[in-house]
């Protein structure tokens, strides 16, 4: 089991910046990847940015170049930097956890976070 909490979603200008943190239950050097989904109202949920135990990282065309995503396993926590924000980025938040043993895989997401872009 994996618990997940989002933090650091709120209101921002366009252009502005944001840093969301995903604070696992358990050592997310033993996830095998995390990454961060977004929802906006109408739409499915679709993948933002996802880093995998081994290092690679997998980034949104829409996202590339403003997103940053990383890990810190001495807080088993998950950071995803957002750089010139702009209203299409409005979305809730989710953050993901994939655990994989043996042929069993768990996937687990946080409760969200809303990220709004507005002036």
């Amino acid at each position: 089991q994996v618990q997940l909490a989002e933090s650091g979603g709120g209101l921002v200008q366009p252009g502005g910046s944001l840093r969301l943190s995903c604070a696992a239950s358990r050592r997310i050097a033993s996830i095998n990847a995390m990454g961060w989904y977004r929802q906006a109202p109408g739409k499915q949920r679709e993948s933002v940015a996802v880093i995998s135990s081994g290092g690679p990282i997998n980034y949104a065309d829409s996202v590339k170049g403003r997103f940053t995503i990383s890990r810190d396993n001495a807080k088993n926590t998950v950071y995803l930097q957002m750089n010139s924000l702009k209203p299409e980025d409005t979305a809730v938040y989710y953050c993901n956890a994939i655990v994989i043993a043996g042929i069993s895989r768990a996937n687990y997401w946080g409760q969200g976070t809303q990220v709004t872009v507005s002036s």
